[in-house]
């Protein structure tokens, strides 16, 4: 079994193709494909499924793709630990949900890149949920999410308040309290979201009931408010990108908590030289 072989099984498994994966590792698709197939007679089983004209990772497969994604993520952390003198470098993983990568996230990209030029930094976005999913398999190295849910395998740190707001079109009449809303309908992401959760709790507490339909977009939900549809509860550092090309009105009410936002990420890598010198950057700028 050799590094190059896990290499393989993680690129085939995320492309679910040994053509893109070739592509991705610069050989040619014959070799993966014989490389496989001695590491599977060496396993004695098979890793992966033929699924129409792709491949499915198998039972086994998704054991072995595991322990080789964190034999993969500790061979680097050892190269970074031997050289402890050395400037960030290589490819920086970064996941965030969407309110942080376009509200206050994009200049500290900006100044990060400015300080460590020979750091690639690799930004996606997705709920909570499915950067977990991604930090537990080493595929980010550093997430920024909205909830507090404790996971075996990762570290976290708090790093700011947002506050929230309730938006509406600066024509609609005023919402002056939490009754305005009654009957209302408000734009949110679907369930599971931590603001929409918020909203549901706030609301509850009033006895409001609305009507919420399920955005998966800030930018679509603050554009359907532009409209005069209906409202939002969203968080203040997502509003600047739209507040100068709509005409919005904010409305702030003691009672709603803002949300703590969090960065996160595997504590099985303990050291990251450019995961750390990101993590400082966000302190120092975004840190309580």
């Amino acid at each position: 079994m050799e590094l190059s072989q896990l290499k393989m099984v993680k690129a085939v498994a995320r492309t679910g193709s040994i053509a893109r994966a070739a592509e991705q590792l610069h050989c040619v698709p014959s070799n993966i494909t014989n490389r496989l197939k001695q590491l599977e007679g060496e396993l004695g089983t098979s890793l992966f499924i033929r699924a129409g004209r792709g491949l499915k990772i198998s039972p086994d497969g998704e054991i072995f793709l595991g322990y080789s994604e964190r034999i993969l993520a500790l061979v680097d952390e050892a190269k970074r630990a031997v050289d402890r003198q050395a400037e960030p470098s290589g490819i920086l993983r970064i996941g965030a949900i969407e309110s942080c990568a376009g509200g206050r996230l994009p200049p500290l990209l900006a100044e990060f890149h400015q300080r460590f030029p020979q750091v690639t930094l690799e930004l996606v976005t997705g709920t909570w949920s499915q950067l977990f999913e991604e930090l537990q398999h080493h595929r980010l190295d550093g997430a920024l999410v909205a909830v507090d849910t404790p996971q075996p395998k990762l570290d976290r740190t708090a790093l700011y308040s947002e506050p929230l707001v309730l938006v509406a079109n600066a024509d609609a009449a005023p919402v002056l309290s939490p009754r305005d809303l009654q009957d209302q309908t408000l734009f949110m992401w679907p369930g599971g979201c931590p603001y929409r959760r918020a909203l549901e709790h706030w609301l509850n507490a009033h006895d409001v009931t609305v009507t919420i339909i399920g955005y998966a977009s800030w930018g679509t939900i603050i554009d359907c408010v532009s409209a005069g549809a209906g409202m939002t509860l969203a968080p203040e550092g997502v509003l600047d990108r739209y507040t100068l090309s709509a005409g919005l009105a904010r409305y702030r009410f003691a009672d709603l908590q803002p949300i703590d936002i969090r960065f996160v990420w595997n504590k099985e890598i303990e050291r990251h030289t450019a995961r750390d010198a990101f993590a400082q950057l966000l302190q120092e700028r975004l840190g309580k």
